[in-house]
């Protein structure tokens, strides 16, 4: 083990790793060094954090066919190719601190009672305080005004659940790091203006972001300036409804526009087009997608999760900022196969930390989500301007590769490891986004997924990377 440093003392010492940049240094000895339990740290320099890694991700990796060596791990990890996120970056090998490995929760809406409420509040706190961020949607929660079996005779509605919900959130981790939490609405729900507006009031609803699920009928209903009808229960048919409404559509959406402009929220979100993906092929088993993590990247299921690891695209442009500078696709293609390996592997340490937190009712080892990070860095290095056309057409190709690349992984994963166990072909059928993505596919590895699946229900996202993207500089 090694010698106990303090927070000054790592940060002098990384601030010689990383060639005197203050910020890289800050970040690295207050977020992501190794805590000894005690008020100091193991790690001095990225170096130690590395081998701390590699050695966790080869150890998984070693139970597998053709794994990968801690050497070839640690490389990639050292060079800032492959960049864990967030939690897996200072959890990973953490004996010495309780948790989680997953940087995004989604939980299960709150039941329509005071009990089931306040079950959701302690959910999000328990997760949060382990370093996750949390979503769920409200959309079960009856409208204001409607009669309740207690004392209370009628309910205040959805704005002072949301308060609860934000109020802690705002409690966790308070002197450090603070939690995370999404509240989203169905556009359908007859509190649907009370949501859109719950923050024009600067002192409301501070600890959490807020989106509305809009559906194409509503679209489509602005968009031909007719009406439309709110409902509550919001899955239920207008004439099973026990509270219907009816609205003109481009009124509502002209609230939610005015809203954003002032208060940059709501968010938006395209249900119909979210639930294309390829998780919602299998809600009939559970995985319907029902909210969003905080920062809206992942749309998740019940009592999901995700970890999150970037690619650094800077470190394939070759000779970067001369005229003759190119993208080298080959690499980039070969890294990001062993990128979602190790995506893989980290599920199955997310596993092993999650069984020495609490017992959950499915422990999410489906979702493997893979990202980018220094796309403007790198559209710079190939001499380009970002916005563009020809920027435009590289970031798509970037994005095309990854996608073909992680997803023939995934298969050959598949092969090595078994498919995730509700893997059924049928059910896939007529995806048009996995079919674009199978259209792609070189056709030995399009073979192999008729015969094995893939390994992971879902592979790819772009999220924040913050405090990474210092990291790598």
């Amino acid at each position: 083990m090694n010698d106990s440093v303090s927070t000054k003392e790592a940060f002098e010492s990384s601030l010689k790793y990383f060639s005197g940049d203050k910020l890289a240094a800050s970040v690295f000895s207050g977020k992501y060094a190794l805590p000894d339990g005690n008020g100091m740290l193991l790690e001095s320099t990225p170096d130690q954090m590395h081998a701390r890694l590699a050695r966790e991700f080869a150890r998984v990796e070693s139970k597998y066919k053709n794994s990968m060596s801690e050497k070839e791990i640690y490389d990639l990890f050292s060079e800032w190719i492959i960049v864990p996120q967030g939690s897996p970056l200072s959890g990973v090998g953490n004996s010495l601190q309780v948790q989680s490995l997953s940087n995004c929760f989604v939980i299960a809406p709150p039941h329509d009672s005071y009990g089931g409420i306040l079950h959701s509040d302690q959910e999000q706190v328990q997760i949060m305080k382990r370093r996750g961020g949390v979503g769920f949607d409200v959309s079960n929660i009856r409208p204001r005004g409607e009669s309740t079996a207690n004392a209370a005779r009628t309910t205040d509605g959805i704005s002072i659940f949301m308060e609860r919900f934000s109020n802690s959130c705002r409690e966790v981790a308070q002197g450090g790091r603070r939690g995370a939490l999404m509240i989203t609405i169905d556009c359908r729900h007859p509190e649907i203006e009370t949501f859109i507006n719950i923050k024009r009031d600067r002192k409301k609803v501070t600890g959490a972001n807020i989106s509305v699920r809009f559906n194409d009928e509503f679209m489509k209903a602005v968009q031909d300036d007719s009406e439309y009808t709110l409902r509550w229960p919001v899955n239920s048919s207008i004439e099973q409804a026990k509270v219907v409404s009816v609205v003109k559509a481009r009124n509502v959406w002209e609230k939610f526009i005015d809203a954003t402009w002032e208060c940059a929220e709501p968010g938006a979100l395209f249900w119909d087009r979210i639930q294309e993906g390829p998780a919602d092929c299998y809600s009939s088993v559970g995985y319907e997608t029902i909210s969003t993590n905080p920062c809206a990247e992942i749309p998740l299921s019940s009592y999901d999760s995700c970890r999150l690891m970037v690619i650094n695209l800077t470190k394939f442009v070759r000779k970067p900022y001369e005229k003759s500078s190119w993208f080298d696709y080959q690499a980039f293609e070969e890294t990001s196969q062993k990128a979602q390996r190790l995506m893989d592997d980290l599920i199955d340490l997310e596993i092993e930390a999650v069984d020495k937190i609490l017992e959950k009712k499915r422990c999410s080892y489906l979702l493997a989500p893979l990202g980018i990070t220094g796309l403007g860095d790198t559209l710079a290095a190939l001499n380009m301007k970002y916005g563009s056309e020809k920027s435009i057409k590289i970031t798509s190709d970037i994005y095309k590769r990854l996608a073909i690349s992680a997803y023939t992984s995934s298969i050959m994963m598949a092969s090595e490891r078994g498919s995730f166990p509700v893997y059924d072909l049928t059910l896939e059928a007529n995806n048009s986004y996995l079919e674009n993505i199978h259209n792609e596919l070189p056709e030995e590895i399009n073979n192999l997924r008729l015969k094995h699946g893939r390994r992971n229900i879902a592979l790819l996202t772009t999220a924040p990377v913050g405090s990474i993207s210092c990291l790598t500089q």
